[in-house]
């Protein structure tokens, strides 16, 4: 892996190879207007699901996913929110992570289902 960008990039690549792979309709990909931005919005049969990826070379310093906070989760709540309005989409939505660390030949998925709720805040 050459870059931190191009690390990321290949990370979320992927985290949507898993989704299709397990059945999920991807809807976009690196979604942004204005200040928000999702990194993965699909769709399952019951929900619209933002997927925020985390991608890392190693789990040296803690999971992947262990770093995304309370403000991050905030950010992707409003995110969710103006992309829904925007969409006009009236359907459940549910916010998920997925972990990607690069293990030196491909990377390790880790996918976290409803990893945390809109009303936290």
């Amino acid at each position: 892996m050459a870059t931190h960008n191009e690390l990321g990039k290949q990370g979320e690549k992927a985290a949507a190879n898993f989704l299709l792979n397990e059945g999920y309709k991807l809807i976009v990909r690196n979604w942004t207007m204005h200040r928000h931005e999702i990194d993965i919005v699909a769709e399952d049969k019951e929900f619209i699901v933002f997927v925020e990826v985390k991608t890392r070379t190693s789990r040296q310093w803690g999971n992947p996913e262990d770093f995304i906070g309370r403000a991050k989760m905030k950010r992707i709540v409003e995110a969710a929110d103006l992309y829904l309005q925007i969409k006009d989409i009236d359907k459940p939505a549910r916010f998920d992570i997925i972990s990607a660390v690069w293990n030196g030949e491909g990377f390790e998925i880790e996918h976290i289902d409803d990893a945390f709720m809109s009303p936290l805040f």
